[in-house]
């Protein structure tokens, strides 16, 4: 069974929220290359890529911008 890492999307502030964007970020890497090692040997190549940096980046920013809207924004901030 597969392992549910993500019970809610619903945070109590938006750092909580960056860092579900970040955790879903590295778990979708993982689904795309299961295999850890191969992650791994390639890490290297991409650790000093601005481009590719930038491209993680934009996936972990998708994920955050679904996390605030989910979070209705917060709440409006109180």
């Amino acid at each position: 069974m597969m392992e549910d890492y993500v019970p809610t999307l619903l945070t109590a502030t938006p750092l909580e929220g960056r860092q579900l964007a970040l955790k879903l970020a590295r778990k979708t890497v993982a689904a795309i290359q299961p295999d850890a090692e191969v992650r791994q040997r390639l890490r290297p190549a991409y650790a000093e890529d601005t481009a590719q940096l930038m491209l993680a980046a934009q996936v972990a920013a998708i994920e955050f911008q679904t996390i605030a809207a989910a979070n209705d924004y917060w709440r409006g901030q109180d």
